[in-house]
Order: C-alpha cells, then sequence, then structure tokens
C-alpha cells in the first residue's frame, strides 16, 4: 500500500512573521494547501505575487479522492509546471463504455481528434497530484520566487478590513496575526473561513450515498471508464470502475439513502461487495474507503471584499463527470491573472468582479450537468426509472437515443459567453468552439503546439495575417504570434481557428481564453478589446 500520505512534505517550522509587532502584511494570503490553493500560489509566483500558503496539515491528501484529470486542467497545468509530471504518472484515458444490467449498451470516444498534446483524461491519485505541486512550490522557491508554504498553520479567525484582511493563526508555538492584501479560501467544501464570514452554499443535496473504495489488485480490466446501471452485482443501483497507476483501481457503488455509514465503511461490509463485483478469485487489498453524499451547490458570490473563494470552498457537485478539482483548477486560472493585474495597478479591483461573473456561469454550467447525471443514474420515481431503463434499452441498438445516456457528462471547460470582458466577434465564417470568451483549443503550431506559446501574458494571435510583433496599451504589452496556416500540416490550425475565413486575428487572455477575433488587424478595435479586458471599459 502506498505510504506518501503518512509523509509531511511541508512539516511546521516557526516563521519569523510568528514574532513580527506589529503583524507582518503579505500580498496575497492562500488558506489551504490541497490542489486548488497550491495551483493558485504556483501560479501568482510565476507572476511575481507573492503568495503564502498556509494549512493545518502538513502532508498530501489521505487516499486517492480526486483521480479523474481532463485535458483542460492539464493544459494550465503545463502552464504552472507540472503538466508533463502528471501526465508521465498518470493513466490515459479516451474510451468509456456503458453497461446496463450485464451487457454493454455502448462506448464513447471523448477525444476523437488528432492534433492534442494533451489526452482527453487521465487518471491519476490526488496524493500524487499535491505531491508535484509541492515540488514545483520548492522549485520556485529554490529559484527565489516569491512562495511559501506553512504546515501546522491554522486559521482561528479573519477579520476584513477596507484594504487587507487579518487572520488569526495558530500553530504549534501558539498564535500569531497576519495580514493580506488579498484572501484566497481554497480549504475545502466545509470551508471554516465560509464559515467564519457567515456564508453557506446554495442548492441541492441529494437523498443517495455512494461507496468509495480503492483496491490494489492485478486486473485485466482495459484502461477504460466503465460504467454500469443496475449490474447482476449491485442491483437496482449503478458502478463504477477506474483505473489508476499503481496497480490501484477506484470502484463506486450505490448504497441509496438510509444507511448506516460507519458500518458500510468497515472492511467486513465494503469486501464482500468488491468479491460480487469482482468474483472470489480476484485477490485485492483495500487501499482506501469513504461514502459521499452527492451534493450540488455553490456560494451565492465568490468575492467578498478581499476574500476571494476558490474550488470546493465556492461550489460542490456530484463526481460523477469528474467536475471538482477540475473546475477549481479553472477557477485560479481565471482568477489569478486578473488579480496579479490588480496588484500591481494596471487594473482597477473591478475586474475582479468578472471573476466573479466568469466562474459562477461555470459553476452553474456544473452544476446543471451534475445534477442532470445525478437524477439519470438515481430516479427519484418509478416513471423515471421506467424512462431511464427504456433510454438503456434503445441505446443499445440505436444511436439516437445514446446522448441521452447520462452517466456523468464528463467535465468539459466553460466558454464564457455573455462575459463582461468579452470583445468583437468579427469572423463569421469561423468555428464556434474558438469564438470570444471561448479557451483556445490546441493545435500542432510549428515544432510544438500552439498552447505552448499561449499563456501568461496577452497575445496576439495571427493566422495569415499581418499585425505589429507587439501593441502596448493600458500597461499590458500583448505580443504577436504568428503562424501559418498553409499545407496538410496545419489542417488543424485551419479547422478550430478560421474554419472558412481565409486570415484572422485573435486576442487571447493570460488565462488562453479568446477576448476578440477580426478577418484582419485593426489597432483601435484592438486596444479597445484590451482595454474591456481590463475592465477599464
Amino acid at each position: 500500500m502506498n505510504k506518501i500520505f503518512e509523509t509531511p512534505l511541508y512539516p511546521y517550522a516557526r516563521h519569523p512573521d510568528q514574532d513580527a509587532t506589529p503583524p507582518a502584511r503579505r500580498k496575497v494570503v492562500i488558506v489551504g494547501a490541497g490542489p486548488v490553493g497550491l495551483a493558485a500560489a504556483i501560479d501568482l509566483a510565476q507572476q511575481g505575487v507573492e503568495a503564502v500558503v498556509v494549512d493545518d496539515n502538513d502532508k498530501v491528501s489521505f487516499g486517492s479522492r480526486a483521480i479523474c484529470f481532463a485535458k483542460r486542467p492539464l493544459e494550465i497545468l503545463d502552464r504552472l509546471g507540472c503538466g508533463q509530471s502528471m501526465v508521465d504518472k498518470g493513466v490515459q484515458w479516451n474510451t468509456g463504455k456503458v453497461f446496463f444490467d450485464d451487457r454493454k449498451v455502448f462506448e464513447f470516444n471523448l477525444l476523437p481528434e488528432d492534433g492534442h498534446r494533451r489526452p482527453a483524461f487521465i487518471n491519476l491519485q490526488q496524493y500524487y497530484f499535491e505531491q508535484y505541486l509541492v515540488e514545483r512550490v520548492r522549485e520556485l522557491e529554490a529559484d527565489g520566487a516569491p512562495i511559501e508554504l506553512r504546515g501546522g498553520n491554522r486559521v482561528r479567525e479573519i477579520t476584513q478590513h477596507a484594504d487587507h484582511v487579518t487572520l488569526g493563526i495558530d500553530t504549534p508555538d501558539g498564535p500569531y496575526d497576519l495580514e493580506a492584501d488579498w484572501l484566497i479560501a481554497c480549504d475545502g467544501a466545509g470551508s471554516p473561513l465560509r464559515a467564519m464570514m457567515g456564508l453557506d452554499f446554495v442548492g441541492r443535496v441529494f437523498e443517495d450515498n455512494f461507496l468509495i473504495a480503492d483496491v490494489v489488485m492485478d486486473a485485466g480490466f482495459p484502461t477504460e471508464r466503465w460504467f454500469w446501471f443496475d449490474p447482476p452485482f449491485n442491483r437496482g443501483q449503478s458502478a463504477l470502475l477506474h483505473k489508476q497507476p499503481d496497480g490501484v483501481w477506484r470502484i463506486d457503488l450505490q448504497l441509496g439513502w438510509d444507511i448506516d455509514k460507519e458500518e458500510e465503511k468497515k472492511p467486513e461490509n465494503v469486501i464482500p461487495r468488491l468479491k460480487a463485483m469482482l468474483g472470489d478469485d480476484v485477490e485485492f487489498e483495500l487501499e482506501w474507503v469513504s461514502i459521499y453524499t452527492f451534493q450540488c451547490r455553490r456560494m451565492e458570490r465568490f468575492r467578498h471584499g478581499r476574500v476571494l473563494f476558490a474550488g470546493d470552498a465556492a461550489h460542490q457537485v456530484s463526481p460523477f463527470g469528474a467536475r471538482g478539482a477540475n473546475s477549481g483548477l479553472q477557477d485560479t486560472d481565471n482568477l489569478c491573472w486578473k488579480l496579479g493585474l490588480v496588484i500591481d495597478g494596471t487594473a482597477p479591483e473591478t475586474l475582479l468582479d468578472s471573476y466573479d461573473a466568469e466562474r459562477i456561469q461555470a459553476a452553474d454550467e456544473n452544476i446543471l450537468n451534475s445534477s442532470r447525471s445525478t437524477d439519470f443514474i438515481t430516479p427519484k420515481s418509478d416513471i423515471s426509472r421506467i424512462f431511464r431503463d427504456a433510454v438503456l434499452d434503445l441505446a443499445e441498438h440505436h444511436a439516437f437515443a445514446r446522448p441521452l445516456v447520462n452517466s456523468g457528462r464528463l467535465s468539459v471547460p466553460a466558454v464564457h459567453d455573455g462575459s463582461p470582458l468579452a470583445g468583437d466577434d468579427a469572423l463569421p465564417a469561423a468555428p464556434a468552439r474558438t469564438r470570444p470568451g471561448a479557451p483556445c483549443p490546441d493545435a500542432p503550431a510549428g515544432d510544438g503546439f500552439l498552447l505552448d506559446q499561449l499563456g501568461e501574458r496577452f497575445i496576439l494571435l495571427t493566422l495569415g495575417a499581418e499585425a505589429p510583433d507587439a501593441l502596448s496599451e493600458s500597461g499590458v504589452v500583448a505580443r504577436r504570434v504568428a503562424l501559418d496556416v498553409d499545407g496538410n500540416a496545419h489542417a488543424a490550425l485551419r479547422e478550430r481557428y478560421l474554419g472558412d475565413a481565409p486570415a484572422a486575428v485573435y486576442l487571447v487572455r493570460p488565462d488562453q481564453h479568446v477576448v476578440a477575433r477580426w478577418p484582419a488587424y485593426d489597432e483601435s478595435a484592438t486596444r479597445a478589446a484590451i482595454r474591456r479586458a481590463l475592465g477599464l471599459e
């Protein structure tokens, strides 16, 4: 059994801030050293923004927890410097299969087109993910980046002021106060910070429970996502099977609502369920067991003055669809470039209101999809179950029914339609997938891939069009990335960014989302789009 979660990676050490009078002031304090908090700190530090992460823990999370990481978050992690470690260790997969009773209904491919650097999904235990993020923090520290990770620091209370936040922190050496210009709350679904501020979620709690069991075994199942409705080994319920590294397999079994959770987690009750699924002749070892209840909820607002909530602290969804950690990483991707520009004085504080607008839109989209999945997986009435089962029967033989099967609509990045930062869409012949508000899809470009050339700053992406090498506007410099679109080698670029247009100019945000696009370079329009993306118009 893997013991990585028993090893302190950021043990408590006394810091000079604990003796500071008056309290030390830091630019950004992040509460929570999970994946979302660490990603936020890395993102800010790479911009040169001071980021201090505090957590009452000193090691990675116990158990595999989140395991499915989608293509878009992997692209974000490439920019943060640890995407390759994730892919190297993770189990890559594109194919999913859906079963009803004991027969396969259909299968699907989540990445049917070529020309992407990253796979549709990888499976990787969360403790590895957190380890790679901590290692990246240490790399940045060694390079002199303004980033700190303080274990054994529990936030006891917070007080908001007009221009900062004061945190009361408990440590093994006693309490101290720390001030932050900005506070990012990444302290999980149970968020103590949210409770300290008297805030809560709105949404639904579903009346059902699922058993998660991570088992170590030598099994011959393929590297695919398998989902069962009403399987012989769990009648009237559902089940899910995923492969992870190190011979670990994730199994989810629906249990129903009226259960004794503590009893169900005992090995003597878990093991017979697993044997019924796997067969008596399969040897396995339990690595981690937990029970969860579906919740599809969010805060009404993610920004509260100088406190910004991200990840599970801001929103929760049921795990089918892999929308938890994946959406949390997209929260920080959206937030940190904006916060960096606010801190350096380039953008007004009101730019952060667009974080609220865009990521609430994304959370609502995730909650809608997750709620629909949950309603399909766990019908709430006899007639709903009859409809669900009829759809499954039809899907085995008829393609029209397969889109109706919902075993967990898998995570896709949000397109921020209607964003206050979105500019012109003056390229009607181009594909909708690259409209303003959309994340840029990857494609082969030169000797590598397009997304390797985007991010961290504003980019003028030109495809068969002329433009200056750089444009300075309102304190930011948009640098040009010029790409050839002639020949078969650039077919993916043309298909994803041009469509029927002969040429195009895109303005791309630091988080690789499209601001605006035009058929040719227009300096006045580009300047206006930059100002809009900075929250100045």
